[in-house]
């Protein structure tokens, strides 16, 4: 193999980069700017640009040392993103990094596909190679110091020049179309690496604020104690319910109870490492952050606080996301913990062996969070059981966009029924300590999951440009036989709009707790006491 300059190295790798691993930015730009004449100019100064901003990057870090693994690194992850934008139409943000750094080895192996290895093969490793191979002609230190500014000078004069011309497009594509940029590859993924990291990791230690100290729950020993059972969703989307008028017959178990149903719920975020600890802080979406999520307590902790109330999170999912971190957590993803599992363990195993909790902890208050797998995708079909396969025909595989529209379909609505058995199982535990207990049953799931609309799949999507499908969501509530909450006052308000925001000042308000931070505004119960 002949020698090379570092410097045409770089650029042969950007030439790649933009011919072969940005098929999902152009697929989108050109949605927006179609190829046409008029556009033709502008098209090809976005690819013009591309090129010369890779390069630029790459030049500013390019040494002896370190051009070959920068390289070989970014075209290895840029092959692997590649292939989820272009498969699953996502966006490698902070957020989806924080979700995919969290997210176990079992959940991941759902996303492993052949279409992935053949992406990984020949956008990655056989690009890599040749990098590797490649036999670096490395000049005299000031040749090669000059040679980078060179390649750094004339990058930024190209990118000026294209942005000089084409001002006209430019304008709309920075100001109306900003979401354009975030499919760059591998441009945007570095930049959110640099995002998680900065989000993530501060400069000293995080002290935990804590709030709520002033909680207090008056109780006469006559009093019932209150039973709760808050359930988190995983995945599910509000409108394949059949509480909400869908046309499949997804619940029919929890029709037969006497639940309120919440029409108008929304999530706090797009993905699980984002909603799960928003829902149960005490900031609101637009104010919550990842540094306000670790950095504060949560409502579990204004619980702790009352002395008076004993809290339990079991989760069949990956993780409590920081939210049990004082409280504790009990993984029921293997059966070291879980009962009931076959090719994979079920929700169903977590509610074995409550009673015996519920009768240790008598005395006091009991919340029992259940974290659990519901509709975790893409590989929807073993999220439940074959007696709950009701639709057909079923995406018996994780690479759903080789499945048919009525095919992801059935097998995300299958494992909806089998969310509502669960959930019946649920209530079913609570109903004989009605007589002795205030029970409540709380679901709502973290986000929603886009199966193809309009060619998205999966969730995670930055949520001020997220569909629908990813946003709504799920909820409702039980009630067993106290005169604490009025269901039916309850229920007449019950289509108002909600999200996360309230699930704070609602548990708060259900078990009493007279506290500061209490917003009783917030709580949906508050009207139907």
């Amino acid at each position: 193999m002949k020698e090379i300059t570092q410097t045409r190295l770089i650029i042969f790798t950007a030439l790649f980069f933009v011919l072969f691993d940005n098929v999902s930015f152009f697929t989108n730009v050109t949605a927006v700017y179609p190829f046409i004449t008029t556009n033709i100019g502008f098209l090809i100064s976005l690819a013009v640009i591309l090129v010369a901003f890779i390069i630029l990057l790459f030049s500013m870090f390019s040494s002896k040392y370190t051009t070959k693994p920068i390289l070989i690194s970014t075209l290895l992850v840029s092959s692997i993103t590649s292939y989820f934008m272009n498969s699953y139409y996502v966006i490698i943000d902070d957020s989806m990094i924080r979700n995919t750094f969290q997210t176990n080895l079992s959940e991941s192996s759902d996303l492993f596909t052949m279409t992935l290895l053949y992406y990984l093969i020949f956008l990655g490793i056989l690009p890599s190679w040749f990098v590797y191979k490649a036999k670096i002609l490395y000049r005299p230190f000031t040749k090669e110091i000059v040679s980078k500014i060179i390649a750094i000078v004339l990058s930024i004069v190209i990118i000026v020049i294209m942005l000089f011309s084409f001002s006209k497009f430019y304008t709309s594509f920075f100001r109306e179309h900003k979401p354009l940029r975030y499919y760059t590859n591998p441009t945007y993924w570095i930049y959110s690496i640099g995002n998680y990291i900065n989000k993530t990791f501060s400069t000293g230690t995080i002290i935990v604020q804590q709030i709520g100290l002033d909680a207090t729950i008056t109780q006469d020993s006559s009093d019932k104690k209150k039973l709760v059972i808050m359930v988190v969703g995983e995945t599910a989307r509000a409108d394949r319910f059949s509480l909400n008028g869908y046309e499949k017959d997804t619940n029919p178990l929890l029709e037969k109870e006497n639940v309120v149903n919440f029409p108008n719920m929304y999530s706090c975020g797009t993905s699980t490492a984002d909603s799960v600890p928003c829902m149960f802080s005490k900031f609101d979406r637009v104010d919550f952050d990842y540094k306000k999520g670790i950095a504060y307590e949560n409502v579990l902790d204004v619980l702790e606080h009352t002395k008076k109330v004993d809290i339990v999170w079991r989760d069949n999912n990956s993780n409590s996301k920081g939210v049990a971190q004082r409280i504790g957590e009990v993984s029921f993803r293997t059966s070291e913990n879980n009962t009931v599992c076959d090719v994979e363990c079920r929700d169903i195993g977590m509610i074995v062996g409550l009673d015996k909790y519920v009768a240790e902890h008598k005395d006091k208050n009991i919340l029992i969070v259940l974290h659990h797998m519901g509709n975790h995708g893409p590989a929807y079909y073993k999220r439940y059981t074959k007696e709950f396969e009701k639709f057909t025909p079923v995406c018996k595989t994780n690479q759903v966009e080789k499945c048919t529209v009525e095919e992801i379909s059935n097998a995300y609505d299958n494992a909806i029924l089998y969310t509502d058995f669960f959930l019946s199982r649920v209530i079913n535990f609570l109903k004989p300590y009605s007589k002795d207990h205030e029970t409540a049953m709380i679901y709502m799931s973290d986000h929603g999951e886009s199966l193809g609309e309009n060619g998205i799949y999966l969730h995670g999507m930055p949520y001020f440009m997220a569909p629908e499908e990813q946003k709504h969501i799920p909820s409702i509530m039980w009630f067993g036989k106290n005169d604490t909450i009025n269901v039916e006052k309850l229920k007449s308000y019950s289509n108002n709009e909600y999200s996360h925001d309230n699930l704070f000042d609602t548990l708060l308000g259900f078990f009493d707790v007279k506290t500061k931070v209490y917003n009783k505004d917030k709580d949906i119960l508050y009207n139907a006491k």
